[in-house]
């Protein structure tokens, strides 16, 4: 069994899909390890540190050819990977919505593509789901990216020269991300709020010691759709919540943005309207700028300014912190791959729970319901 760990090809993604440490443990269950050149570089680590832990490093096409399994954080170019044997799986975060066309690629190439972010939010997979870990750090990040913007301090602070006022700091969807950005902005000083659709989230947020700001007493605010994820609300629900952020936001220094919505654009929270009703020098942070954004006028990849307010549109935001989120990832590809490895035939084979989930493409199909639906 030969696992091949391929390079980044994508712009400004620095993160990598193997570390030594789990190179390691995949050497530990008999599998050989191949790691392309500097495929860590950008993460920091060095290629010395995977030849020590046993992988062989070289090429691309030395190392995809005749691998079994090659692992990504993106999905590589199926031009790029033509030496792998026969039927290998694709192990990295596919993208399956937004690059159908290179999900075909596969199918066509005959290679079995496993999409990571297609992992089932049921508890034994917790450590398999790189959407839970990336979005942890994009959370943290996202409060330092304000704070960089901001021009003011985060905490309250009483010097003789005079008091400077705690920031404010209002999050906007409470997943893994939010939770994380109240956290972090709590820890820095700041007084926050945050609201979700979802009812279930009250006390997530009372219990980080942010202030919950929730619609009351109109239909669809229970929110909860599949995974985990928010659903749509309905059109009472969005009216009342519409007027509750418009009435809040306008207090707000920081408005931090995660709303997604798996395989639709991401719902618009902050209108321009909105905007325009926050002091200048305030700051937004739009998680969801790469599906379309939760801000109008948000760009992605760009810091713009509309009104005097900040709206950053980082890309890739987890990437960011390539370090610690190519360790997170790449435990999260090893727990998933070593908990379904077997060892007579010394390969993983999955079960059809979480295999039927994440599988793609199978023999020259598409064979993945939420693809067809």
């Amino acid at each position: 069994m030969k696992i091949a760990v391929l390079a980044e090809a994508a712009d400004g993604e620095r993160r990598v899909s193997a570390t030594p440490e789990t190179v390691k443990k995949f050497a530990s269950l008999g599998a050989q390890v191949a790691v392309e050149a500097g495929a860590g570089a950008r993460a920091s680590y060095a290629d010395a540190d995977y030849a020590a832990a046993g992988a062989s490093v070289g090429d691309r096409a030395a190392t995809v050819a005749g691998a079994d399994i090659l692992l990504g954080v993106q999905g590589p170019n199926v031009a790029t990977i033509a030496g792998a044997a026969t039927g290998a799986w694709i192990v990295a975060a596919l993208n399956p919505f937004g690059e159908r066309a290179r999900v075909e690629s596969y199918a066509d190439a005959g290679f079995e593509a496993l999409a990571m972010e297609f992992m089932p939010r049921i508890t034994r997979a917790q450590s398999m789901d790189i959407l839970s870990s990336q979005s942890n750090l994009a959370g943290y990040k996202a409060v330092l990216d304000a704070a960089a913007e901001y021009g003011r301090a985060f905490p309250m602070m009483m010097t003789a020269a005079g008091t400077v006022s705690a920031a404010k700091v209002f999050v906007m969807g409470v997943g893994v991300a939010g939770l994380q950005a109240i956290a972090t902005a709590r820890r820095l000083g700041a007084q926050v709020s945050a609201t979700d659709v979802r009812s279930a989230t009250r006390e997530q947020i009372q219990s980080l010691g942010a202030k919950p700001i929730f619609v009351e007493n109109v239909k669809g605010i229970e929110g909860e759709g599949s995974g985990g994820y928010a659903g749509e609300m309905s059109p009472e629900y969005q009216a009342a919540q519409a007027e509750l952020v418009s009435a809040h936001i306008a207090k707000q220094d920081i408005v931090i943005t995660t709303a997604l919505i798996p395989g639709r654009p991401a719902p618009r929270l902050v209108s321009d309207a909105q905007l325009a009703t926050m002091r200048p020098g305030s700051v937004i942070v739009d998680l969801a700028v790469e599906q379309g954004g939760n801000v109008e006028g948000a760009v992605a990849g760009e810091v713009v300014t509309r009104h005097g307010v900040r709206i950053i549109g980082h890309k890739n935001v987890a990437s960011r912190l390539a370090t610690d989120a190519s360790a997170l990832f790449a435990r999260n590809l090893y727990n998933f791959l070593s908990t379904f490895w077997d060892k007579e035939q010394g390969r993983p084979v999955l079960d059809a729970e979480i295999g039927d989930a994440v599988r793609l493409t199978r023999d020259g199909q598409i064979v993945n319901a939420r693809l067809s639906a």
